[in-house]
C-alpha cells in the first residue's frame, strides 16, 4: 500500500521538522522513505499504521469486554435462555482470544 498525501502531511513532514534524518532508502512495504532517529532506522508510515490498527483493535476489544460484562451481570433464570446467553458469552471470549493472538502474532 502506497503512502497518501495525508500521511505525508501528518507523519513525514513533522518527522522531518523534528530533526529525524531521511535516508535514501525506502520501505519495501509502503514505499515511504526510511528515517533514522536516535540510532534507529524505521518506516514512519508503517509504524503509524501499526499504532493506528492497534488502537482500533483495542477499541473493539474494549467493546467486547463491556458486552461480556453486561451479559455476565444479567444471567436469565430460564435454562434455555441461560444456554443462549452462555453461548454468546463463549463466542465473545473466542473473539477476544483471536484479537489477543492477532496483537501478538504479526
Amino acid at each position: 500500500m502506497s503512502i497518501s498525501d495525508e500521511e505525508i502531511r501528518k507523519i513525514i513532514m513533522p518527522l522531518m521538522l523534528s530533526g529525524a534524518k531521511m535516508l535514501d532508502r525506502h520501505c519495501p512495504k509502503c514505499g515511504s522513505p526510511l528515517f533514522e532517529k536516535d540510532g534507529k532506522v524505521f518506516c514512519p508510515v508503517c509504524e503509524h499504521r501499526k499504532k493506528q490498527m492497534a488502537s482500533e483493535m483495542k477499541g473493539v476489544e474494549e467493546r467486547l469486554m463491556e458486552k461480556l460484562t453486561e451479559l455476565a451481570n444479567s444471567m436469565p433464570d430460564d435454562v434455555e435462555e441461560l444456554e443462549k446467553h452462555l453461548r454468546v458469552m463463549e463466542l465473545i471470549i473466542n473473539l477476544l482470544e483471536r484479537y489477543k493472538a492477532l496483537e501478538g502474532g504479526e
